[in-house]
């Protein structure tokens, strides 16, 4: 059981707020760090603060005050995150916290193939230098997130070739990361959070197709055909680079070691797609070709 107080970010999402829910049902005391209170979960023994955003040192540190152990959840995507998220490590450290448990990403590392990753490579870097001790739960690509991959003419498209990912869902990682909080120690470990399979995006594309009885496929595309598709949307060079190399990490290997952390710290074997689909029968609503 931990000792001291926890501290919980992101709150207000799907993967911070599923962590405050199950600590509360183990009737641990916790502090939600939130932007919008009104938004934070009513919880037995928690305790909610209000801070600007993560790059609000001054309001980071206050609220950390007296906590023991953080649970930094990632900022939203942006071209600043990393500030960000050094920002708050940085205050975490002035506040006095003992501990940071940080959600990071499998394949993080200074050129990681998904751009993203290299961030989260960073943020470990910053926490290692804070002196602080650490937990890392490294994620997998979201299983949650793949139903949206899918157009509405029924395709998934991008540079992924034959490689694997083993999707895992965002509630297996919140699991992981509520028991390794409730648990206490766990200091200097790194524990990668996935799938119970490694799939292709084609055979995720015929899974999906079974699932909502609807065609959907696969279309391999070079990576400059990637970029030119995309191109309409209109998005920042940075997140491009980021959709794209969702797809060259699959393609190169990066995210199909398949793990068992989810069974080992939950009792239960992780989410495979069939499952979550079975439990998310509209994910797939948008597809019209069908």
């Amino acid at each position: 059981m931990a000792d001291g107080a926890i501290a919980v970010t992101g709150a207000t999402g799907a993967v911070g707020g599923t962590v405050a829910e199950l600590l509360a049902e183990d009737g641990l005391p916790q502090r939600l760090l939130v932007r919008d209170p009104a938004r934070a979960p009513r919880l037995p023994g928690a305790e909610v603060r209000r801070i600007a955003d993560y790059a609000a040192a001054d309001d980071v540190r206050a609220a950390l005050d007296g906590v023991d152990t953080l649970l930094l959840i990632p900022a939203h995507e942006s071209a600043d995150r990393l500030r960000r998220h050094r920002s708050v490590v940085d205050a975490a450290a002035a506040a006095g916290v003992r501990k940071i448990m940080y959600l990071s990403f499998v394949g993080a590392r200074e050129d990681s193939t998904f751009t993203l990753g290299r961030d989260h490579w960073a943020t470990e870097q910053r926490v290692r230098d804070s002196g602080l001790a650490w937990t890392f739960v490294r994620m997998n690509f979201y299983l949650d997130f793949l139903p949206r991959m899918v157009t509405a003419a029924g395709a998934i498209e991008g540079p992924a070739g034959d490689g694997r990912a083993a999707l895992v869902s965002r509630g297996d990682v919140a699991a992981v990361l509520a028991r390794l909080l409730g648990d206490g120690g766990h200091d200097g470990e790194t524990h990668d959070v996935t799938g119970p399979e490694a799939l292709s995006m084609a055979e995720a594309a015929a899974r999906l197709a079974a699932a909502a009885g609807k065609r959907i496929v696969f279309t391999d595309q070079s990576v400059e055909e990637a970029y030119a598709s995309r191109a309409s949307y209109g998005a920042p060079d940075w997140q491009v680079d980021a959709w794209v190399s969702t797809y060259t990490a699959i393609r190169a290997g990066d995210v199909a070691e398949v793990t068992s952390t989810v069974e080992h710290f939950t009792g239960r074997p992780a989410t495979s797609l069939t499952d979550f689909l079975a439990a998310h029968p509209g994910a797939l609503d948008h597809v019209r070709n069908g």
